[in-house]
């Protein structure tokens, strides 16, 4: 199905702003930032996730480790058999037990694919937390989620589509809201 573009909401200079400002916040937020560690959802969340671990570096000295969550097993919205032919790997290489975990991802909806993740990382041990990192918050929550760290509030109807664009796999950096081609 073809989209519209209805606006451009972030270009590369804004989010580069937000993911500065919201890895400021969770530097001053984890005093002991040798006890977090990085889980980013599949896609985005892991380019996301790498460039905070990335400034963290930059701006602390410290290496927080990234891990890679692919959560299509514990979605409620597929069947086995379905979720059989598109599971990706998880790629978590370190403990989450009794660590600070920064579960990163790029949008935040429903609230579905966060409660899931949450699954998931706790059938690899029992975290010390679990803070939320988003791009964007969008609303329509189903769920009682809420993010620790939001880069942008983005009031949107249902009908709408959020795409957030990075370059390491989009080739630019932008967040845009479209919708369905044909819908007024």
């Amino acid at each position: 199905m073809k989209e519209k573009i209805k606006a451009k909401v972030m270009d590369s200079r804004k989010i580069k702003r937000a993911i500065h400002r919201m890895t400021t916040e969770i530097i001053e937020r984890n005093r002991n930032l040798k006890n977090v560690v990085i889980v980013g959802i599949r896609t985005r969340g892991i380019y996301l996730g790498k460039r905070i671990s990335n400034l963290i570096k930059e701006l602390e000295k410290i290496d927080i480790p990234v891990g890679v969550l692919d959560i299509t097993l514990y979605r409620d919205d597929f069947s086995e058999l379905e979720a059989q032919n598109i599971v990706k790997k998880t790629e978590i290489n370190f403990s989450v037990e009794k660590k600070d975990v920064l579960l990163v991802d790029d949008v935040l909806f429903t609230g579905r694919t966060i409660r899931a993740a949450m699954d998931s990382l706790i059938d690899l041990g029992r975290p010390k937390t679990i803070q939320l990192f988003v791009l964007i918050d969008r609303g329509h929550r189903e769920l009682p989620i809420r993010a620790d760290y939001v880069g942008k509030f983005l009031p949107t109807s249902r009908r709408e589509i959020v795409q957030v664009k990075l370059k390491e796999i989009d080739s630019n950096d932008e967040a845009l809201i479209t919708e369905p081609a044909g819908m007024k």
